[in-house]
């Protein structure tokens, strides 16, 4: 028997500007994951200083929160086998500059020399912060 997973996927501002939102979910799709839940919207400092508490007082902080707040994201929850994994693995690395051709922020991504890393995706990078960030976005799912 197989188990079956969440993970927090975020199409970040950057991505939604550049109108890559279609293909960014195309490639989850494609890699058989399923969208449970979906958002567009635009976040609040609040909803980031949760989501990413853990950098809250570190001093790339404030640029974090200037660019995530800067237009409109989506929110999104996939499905499946071995996804928070997966999804990981099509993000590619951190770093749009390093990442691997054939990856999300490989073939999609730069760096615009700016203080965050604009770098268009967010995936969890474990099941227990999927959880917690599934609760942060997605309150209502249970």
């Amino acid at each position: 028997m197989t188990s079956v997973a969440c993970t927090l996927v975020l199409i970040k501002p950057d991505a939604v500007r550049r109108r890559l939102t279609g293909e960014i979910l195309r490639r989850i799709e494609a890699k058989g994951y399923e969208l449970i839940a979906l958002r567009r919207q635009t976040t609040t400092p609040q909803v980031l200083a949760e989501h990413y508490a853990e950098h809250v007082d570190k001093p790339f902080y404030p640029s974090i929160v200037e660019y995530m707040t800067s237009g409109p994201l989506v929110a999104v929850v996939v499905s499946g086998h071995r996804v928070v994994e997966g999804v990981r693995s099509l993000m590619g690395a951190t770093d749009p500059t390093a990442a691997a051709p054939g990856t999300i922020r490989g073939d999609l991504g730069r760096d615009w020399g700016t203080d965050a890393i604009e770098n268009l995706v967010h995936g969890s990078d474990g099941e227990a912060s999927a959880a917690r960030e599934i609760a942060i976005w997605f309150p209502e799912i249970d």
